[in-house]
Parts: structure tokens; C-alpha cells; sequence
């Protein structure tokens, strides 16, 4: 038997909505004890569209400009994460990111400028949040020390309500829903059809 990929006329993104506003100090680093408050649905005839409504549904203003912090670990500087970049960066987004971050978005034609790590002194990029400086951040960790050092720029991201985005899979769809909000409209569709 072979079965054909189906032919659908709609994405549907569903978002859970955390409760990380009412617990000041809790960092927002997702685990086992955590429950989602609720669920939201972006649904549209293209993904990176549905995933934008999922986000607005949940809370998340994604921004339309500004300054992007990346700081990714080695086992996520890809290709997608490239790609990730550069439609921000043709939405017309600057780019910050930590020491090797930067370095391998340069080595791919991608220009950004270098800030800190929180333990690598001041000024850094907890600091570039505090000042407004950054208007979204896509920041991947790997092991309990990087998770640690990344918690204080989680917390400053949740109470200024700068997007925040832990994996790069979400990076990319987050890039993605910038770049097509910018090119279509959103529209209000009904399940119905």
C-alpha cells in the first residue's frame, strides 16, 4: 500500500499558555512541575501565519522590528538557524549574539555585533534588555550550567514581555511569522470552512 502526504487547506498551531506573569522569579525554563493554564489555536491556510495567531492568541506580541539577541548552542548552528537570520534580517532586524554565535552567523554572511554573556561581564546582554535594547530573543542551551547562566536573561525577557524563544525549531517559525505578518494580512477564518 503507499500513502500520499494529504493535501490540506489549513495549519492549525496549537500554543499552551503559562502562567509564568503570576510567579514572579520563577524561571521560565520548562519542567515537569509546570501546567500550561490553558491552550490557544492559531489556525490559517499557511504555517508560518497559524503560528503567529497561536502566539497572539497565548500573549506573545512578536515585534515588527528591532534588535534580535542569539545565542545558540553548537548542536543548533545549522542551516535553519541561517535561515532563521536572514529573514529576520531582511525584515529588516539587527542582530546581537553572544561571541560564537556571531562568529558562525558571520562565517555565513550574516553581520551582527557581539555582546556579553551575563558571567562575561558588563555591559551584557541582561543590560541591552533592561535598556530596550532587544526586542526579541532566540536563545538555545545545553546542560545545567548554560542553563543557569541564561536564567537571568529569561526572567528580564518575561517581565519586560520580550519574546522568548527556547528551541530552533520555534525560532525559525517565529522568523517565519514575522516575515509573512509583513507580507499578508491576517484574516479571521471559521472552523467551519
Amino acid at each position: 500500500m503507499t500513502l500520499a502526504d494529504p493535501d490540506m487547506p489549513w495549519f492549525s498551531v496549537k500554543e499552551a499558555v503559562l502562567p509564568f506573569a503570576r510567579f514572579p522569579g520563577v524561571d521560565t525554563i520548562l519542567g515537569p512541575e509546570m501546567r500550561s493554564t490553558g491552550e490557544v489555536m492559531g489556525w490559517d491556510r499557511s504555517f508560518p501565519l497559524a503560528f503567529l495567531k497561536a502566539q497572539m492568541g497565548a500573549g506573545v506580541d512578536l515585534p515588527a522590528s528591532g534588535r534580535v539577541f542569539f545565542s545558540i548552542k553548537d548542536t543548533d548552528k545549522t542551516p535553519q538557524l541561517v535561515e532563521t537570520a536572514q529573514i529576520l534580517v531582511s525584515q529588516g532586524f539587527s542582530i546581537t549574539a553572544t561571541s560564537g554565535t556571531a562568529a558562525f552567523l558571520e562565517s555565513h554572511g550574516i553581520a551582527c555585533d557581539v555582546v556579553k554573556k551575563v558571567y562575561e561581564g558588563r555591559p551584557n546582554v541582561v543590560d541591552q534588555l533592561k535598556d530596550g535594547d532587544i526586542a526579541l530573543v532566540m536563545n538555545t542551551t545545553e546542560g545545567a550550567a548554560a542553563v543557569a547562566d541564561s536564567r537571568e536573561i529569561r526572567s528580564v525577557a518575561l517581565y519586560d514581555k520580550i519574546p522568548y524563544f527556547t528551541t530552533a525549531a520555534a525560532a525559525h517559525a517565529a522568523a517565519q511569522a514575522i516575515r509573512a505578518r509583513g507580507e499578508d494580512a491576517l484574516s479571521v477564518l471559521s472552523l467551519q470552512g
